[in-house]
């Protein structure tokens, strides 16, 4: 970066586009770790195979487990390998401020079901994309964002009885 441009575009003002090397590592190793967890689990409840039951309940984890660790550890490799040569363009920064503009809100949606409940958690996350990328009003913003999580609280709780995660505000209306 250079003091005559402090955005870190080219000399235009357009953004620098951003190399696919960090992000297939970053992924390489999430999903080593993630292929770690398995194979750790599987082992843990068995990953033979009983003479009259079968195989035991790791069995086929453990497997799924070992390919995902030798595939992503592959990426791994090859990345490292051709480290020195050309950065392809993995994306440019606007595209990816788009991806996080949805990311976040949906990431945001994961962690309040748990203290909100999923019915909550919907109507806010469908009025903030209705007003945030939307520019809905305020009257259409509600009905949809109150009915859309009305309609599969009928039709999972009342009508198939699956019960999802409900938070104080069902606790409140006694639901």
């Amino acid at each position: 970066m250079n003091d005559d441009n402090p955005g870190g575009g080219d000399a235009t003002g357009a953004a620098a586009p951003v190399g696919s090397r960090w992000f297939e590592l970053g992924v390489a190793l999430l999903l080593m770790a993630v292929a770690g967890i398995v194979i750790a689990d599987a082992l843990r409840v068995g990953i033979g195979w009983d003479e009259f039951e079968g195989p035991r309940a790791g069995y086929f984890p453990f497997r799924v487990g070992c390919l995902l660790l030798a595939a992503s550890g592959w990426i791994l490799l090859q990345q490292l390998l051709r480290w020195r040569r050309t950065d392809p363009v993995f994306a440019e920064r606007g595209q990816l401020a788009m991806v996080w503009a949805i990311t976040w809100p949906l990431a945001l949606f994961v962690a309040l079901v748990q203290p909100l409940g999923i019915y909550v958690a919907s109507a806010l996350l469908i009025a903030y994309f209705m007003r945030r990328h939307g520019r809905y009003r305020v009257p259409a913003l509600l009905g949809v964002a109150l009915g859309v999580p009305l309609f599969f609280f009928v039709v999972f709780e009342r009508w198939f009885l699956v019960a999802l995660p409900k938070g104080p505000l069902e606790a409140l209306l006694g639901l």
